[in-house]
């Protein structure tokens, strides 16, 4: 028998139940409150540009004629929207341009207007028990999929490399799907995030291993830390890519599989803009040497599917270890090469 209600209340309702002493954050099977400034600074950039945020679960205690309401499940979120509506802290830059720095009470009267009435999904418990209650949040904290390296990531960092390269992610994971290098599987277990961060890391700070990605999480991790340029010149190099090879055209090369799309670009890359441990030719013009470029890299691809002997070392790169520093270097070279000779 259903014994729970989902309604909808506004952050304007639970910051007036947070004066009134009617909302308790803190019951005593709740885990305390451990989010960073910048995980606060994402869940309010969430709020102020409208987007949704995962139901709440609460529980209702009536004591001398007080309602009080208990939050079995989100008081982490709960406790960043009122610190922020107290002027505790602003959204970083990192994650909203137009608002970071800029604290609640200095916000424009229409914005600060949109974020009371937000509205959250919430899920009320009736007549529980303490026990009851302890089981439901265990259930809570049971169904979920083993985490995979990059939901890790997405977990643990917000700052300007996570958020520059889920945007590029998010700006071409159709283009990956629609080509072939990513599947509708691997997104959902966030592969454009994982490729994006790849090629934007490339960009930054040259050809290397996946396994020292997280390095580059954490350095980028400061708000502070600008990396625009490279953003744009990324984008700048995936927009040439699409020129080059539409998805339906890119599906039929072996630039489709993704350590070899990766090359792919840290070679057009290198010749746009130069990949600091990449030492390669470089073609001038490259914009101007479309056509003769794709001709280049279309004989490549039959040349790799007919396993041509002047192909076998590129080749064992692109089928063992396929992502270590080595074997990445030296199909970006040998693909900077194609490109410089067109």
């Amino acid at each position: 028998m259903k014994n729970f209600d989902t309604r909808v209340y506004s952050i304007g309702d639970f910051l007036e139940w947070s004066t009134n002493g009617l909302l308790e954050l803190s019951p005593d099977f709740q885990r305390r409150g451990v989010w960073t400034k910048q995980a606060k600074s994402y869940l309010m950039d969430t709020v102020i540009t409208g987007k949704p945020m995962p139901k709440i679960l609460m529980s209702q205690r009536m004591s001398s004629s007080r309602n009080t309401r208990v939050i079995i499940d989100g008081q982490q979120r709960l406790r960043a929207i009122i610190e922020y509506c107290t002027d505790d802290f602003a959204i970083s830059k990192a994650h909203n341009e137009e608002y970071g720095g800029v604290k609640f009470s200095n916000l424009p009267s229409e914005i600060k207007a949109d974020i009371y009435k937000y509205e959250i999904g919430v899920d009320v418990l009736f007549d529980m028990s303490y026990e009851e209650t302890l089981d439901i949040f265990a259930r809570l904290n049971t169904y979920s999929v083993r985490l995979n390296k990059q939901e890790l990531f997405n977990a643990k960092y917000l700052g300007p490399f996570k958020q520059s390269a889920y945007k590029i992610g998010y700006r071409y994971v159709k283009y990956w799907v629609d080509s072939g290098v990513l599947t509708k599987a691997k997104v959902t277990r966030m592969g454009e995030a994982e490729l994006a961060s790849d090629i934007l890391a490339a960009a930054i700070e040259g050809i290397q291993s996946n396994k020292t990605i997280e390095k580059i999480y954490s350095k980028y991790e400061d708000e502070d830390a600008d990396i625009r340029k490279y953003v744009q010149q990324s984008i700048n190099v995936m927009d040439f890519i699409l020129e080059l090879y539409p998805a339906e055209e890119l599906k039929q090369t072996n630039f489709r599989r993704v350590h070899i799309f990766y090359s792919l670009f840290c070679a057009i890359y290198h010749s746009m803009f130069g990949i600091v441990n990449l030492e390669a030719d470089r073609l001038s013009g490259l914009r101007k040497k479309t056509g003769t470029v794709k001709v280049s890299l279309d004989d490549f691809s039959a040349k790799y599917d007919e396993e041509t002997e002047s192909l076998e070392k590129f080749i064992d790169a692109s089928r063992r270890a396929t992502t270590d520093t080595a074997n990445r270097i030296y199909r970006a070279k040998v693909l900077s090469n194609v490109i410089a000779e067109s």
